[in-house]
């Protein structure tokens, strides 16, 4: 894995993603929680596609933008920096009018085994 990586996938903003859902706000539109976690797991699915488990540490996101349920969406993660176990991602969700959401997402590579017996 190197800077310049790039990982995409698309989503479909569902009924269950809401801000009125998640009591992140109170309207029927796709949630700010909702963009990070699919951020997060268009961060994952780069690493994990080169062989890598990793946890997420940070996000600086902007939520430009309200999407409707059903609104088809498209996310993309870009490595920045990849130094040593921690993972710098340039993170994005757009639908077909624009960008919806940016920022960027901090993951470190972990040993899942290590990591889990460290919270026994």
């Amino acid at each position: 894995m190197k800077a310049g990586d790039i990982y995409t996938l698309t989503h479909i903003a569902g009924a269950d993603e809401t801000a009125e859902v998640l009591g992140s706000g109170g309207l029927p539109v796709y949630s700010t929680p909702s963009m990070i976690c699919l951020m997060e797991l268009t961060a994952y699915k780069l690493a994990e596609g080169h062989g890598h488990q990793t946890v997420g540490t940070k996000v600086n996101i902007s939520h430009m933008k309200a999407s409707k349920v059903g609104t088809e969406l498209k996310a993309s993660a870009e490595v920045l920096e990849f130094e040593g176990r921690r993972i710098l991602y340039k993170v994005t969700v757009a639908d077909e009018a624009g960008i919806v959401g940016e920022g960027t997402h901090e993951r470190f590579i972990i040993d899942p085994e290590r990591f889990m017996a460290k919270l026994k």
